[in-house]
């Protein structure tokens, strides 16, 4: 059975534990000559709003994007290193990427807010890199809204892997944004409760498959498998 499945990274695979947001504003300053007076506001947002949204907030004026993107990848590659020394995977992650990376007709793959360089970043401080078919992921520089992405990645499972565009699709998530990413393009959802929204918060956003996390590697098996046959 054939089945797209997207995780999302920050909270979902990884603990970053804050090094995302010195990258923002790392990025943020190298364009800018100063510190932001906010941190970044993340939570599923896409690299594109979180940026112009730190520039907007601050009353400056927003570079263009191909500057942005460079700043973002220069301060994640400069922060490798302490991505692994502070953060780590999640549990199960390895385990259910690992699985799901050999199922005969699955496509597994990311749909993250980050930009794809910073994406790897993340994903190889921790090993995961290679558990992943990345080059059909969606990233923060292809859309500024999550929902946005889903289509950018199918396209691209079809044109790279020839699986049909309109083969089931899950995402896998931990905020609501997630869940409405997968609502609203005809996508499952499988949220993770890892991040800072409560299982409850979940649950309201319109998920029916919620978890603690992703360490019962045969339970996560056992839903994304149902949605292939949806």
């Amino acid at each position: 059975m054939e089945l797209i499945v997207l995780w999302d990274i920050d909270h979902t695979l990884i603990e970053n534990a804050g090094v995302s947001k010195e990258i923002y504003a790392a990025a943020f300053s190298a364009l800018s000559g100063r510190e932001p007076t906010e941190p970044a506001r993340t939570e599923g947002r896409t690299d594109r709003l979180i940026m112009r949204d730190m520039f907007v907030r601050d009353g400056l004026p927003v570079p263009e994007w191909h500057s942005i993107e460079s700043a973002l990848a220069q301060a994640g590659e400069a922060r490798l290193d302490d991505l692994r020394r502070r953060g780590t995977a999640l549990p199960g992650v390895h385990e259910a990427l690992k699985t799901a990376s050999v199922k005969s007709g699955w496509v597994s793959s990311v749909l993250t807010g980050n930009i794809a360089a910073n994406a790897r970043v993340k994903l190889a401080a921790f090993g995961l890199d290679s558990l992943l078919d990345l080059p059909v992921g969606a990233y923060g520089a292809d859309a500024e809204l999550r929902p946005e992405l889903v289509a950018v990645a199918r396209e691209r499972v079809q044109r790279l892997r020839g699986v049909p565009a309109d083969a089931p699709t899950v995402l896998v998530g931990d905020t609501p944004r997630d869940v409405e990413a997968a609502l609203t393009t005809g996508s499952g959802i499988v949220a993770v409760a890892s991040g800072i929204h409560r299982p409850e918060e979940l649950t309201a956003a319109g998920a029916t498959e919620v978890l603690p996390d992703l360490s019962d590697t045969k339970h996560v098996l056992g839903i994304l498998e149902s949605f292939a046959g949806h």
